[in-house]
């Protein structure tokens, strides 16, 4: 067999991908020759509702008015590897390595520039025949397409949105590694990975492979500015309402609630110590804890009596008021101990200023 000088010949693998991408376009032209039509479903009929009032948009090349322009834009050119996304997981902020699959080790796609015409020019090729489509129902005197129209229209639409959907994966790790280096604080990662996955569909429908650029330069900037648009918004938006903590919101302090709390039930606990003695407290001790701490020995709550001065609990037992001092700090020292034993266990407060000052309180 002769070989066309020039062309490699192709591997079965690549024939029988050839082969299904012939049927897939010659397929429009077959269904229109033979009036092979079928009854649309729902979601047919809702896309094709939406594709008769919306036009087509796409970006023209002169590739698109040539003879036989199907044939050398799907058939007559070199197939492109499809990418693996196993690996991408945009919820989280690291790939799992539970999975065992990482962007290295997968089958990662790096599109070069003839790759990446190929497949704008098989893109924006159905986005033009559905336009052409488009065209051609709206000169019709009732602006409804005919059954062979609707299929045609709907086959080229399907074409266009598998061919984006795998320009689009093949560049997922771009918006992943550009959300890793442009963390934002007051951005959630998912929500940054989510706004530059919609940034890159934007850009794969801008793009014009005809000026010879890299599609990963141009999705770049338009990721970034996405990215730069979120944080934006987003910082608007807390100004407007701020979520910031502020005390006079609040209806009570919890922690000093709490502190509240466990004073009161220390001093009611020193009051127990002294009434019941379990400190061991000479008479004289109890007599200077009970006038200047204004504690009942009968339990009941004192009235508007105010705790006695040293100088006046001195008078009471006949000593100085600097004798009081020393009488009550050995006191204090044992009921100390006690409420540490008894009470308190291990928390660590000041011992000194616990006690003295829960005991005030009554």
């Amino acid at each position: 067999m002769n070989r066309v000088p020039g062309r490699r010949q192709l591997k079965p693998r690549e024939q029988l991908m050839r082969k299904r991408r012939v049927g897939a376009v010659a397929s429009t032209t077959a269904s229109a020759q033979k009036g092979v039509t079928r009854k649309l479903s729902s979601r047919d009929e809702e896309m094709l509702k939406h594709l008769l009032t919306h036009p087509q948009d796409f970006i023209d090349s002169p590739a698109f008015y040539v003879k036989k322009a199907d044939n050398k834009i799907y058939v007559e050119v070199p197939d492109v590897a499809k990418p693996d996304t196993s690996w991408y997981h945009p919820v989280m902020d690291d790939i799992s390595a539970a999975r065992g699959r990482t962007v290295k080790s997968s089958q990662q796609v790096i599109l070069t520039g003839a790759e990446e015409k190929i497949l704008f020019h098989q893109f924006n090729y159905a986005r033009f025949r559905v336009r052409e489509l488009q065209k051609e129902i709206d000169l019709r005197a009732d602006k409804q397409p005919t059954p062979e129209q609707a299929e045609a229209i709907l086959r080229w639409h399907r074409t266009a949105d598998v061919v984006r959907e795998q320009i689009a994966e093949t560049n997922l790790a771009l918006v992943l590694a550009m959300a890793k280096r442009t963390r934002m604080s007051e951005v959630d990662f998912a929500d940054l990975v989510s706004e530059g996955n919609m940034a890159l569909l934007r850009a794969v429908d801008k793009f014009d492979a005809g000026r010879g650029f890299k599609f990963s330069t141009y999705a770049c900037r338009a990721i970034l500015k996405a990215f730069s648009r979120q944080g934006m918004k987003l910082s608007k938006y807390r100004q407007r309402f701020p979520t910031d903590f502020d005390p006079k919101l609040e209806k009570s302090n919890y922690l000093e609630t709490k502190r509240a709390d466990f004073e009161k039930d220390a001093a009611e606990e020193v009051k127990r110590i002294v009434l019941d003695n379990r400190a061991e407290l000479t008479d004289i001790e109890r007599t200077v804890i009970e006038h200047r701490f204004n504690i009942k020995r009968d339990g009941t709550e004192p009235e508007d009596e105010k705790p006695m001065t040293l100088e006046q609990v001195g008078q009471i037992i006949g000593v100085t008021k600097e004798r009081v001092r020393q009488i009550q700090n050995k006191a204090m020292d044992k009921i100390r101990t006690e409420l540490e034993a008894k009470f308190l266990g291990n928390q660590e407060e000041n011992p000194d200023e616990s006690v003295a000052e829960t005991a005030s309180l009554n």
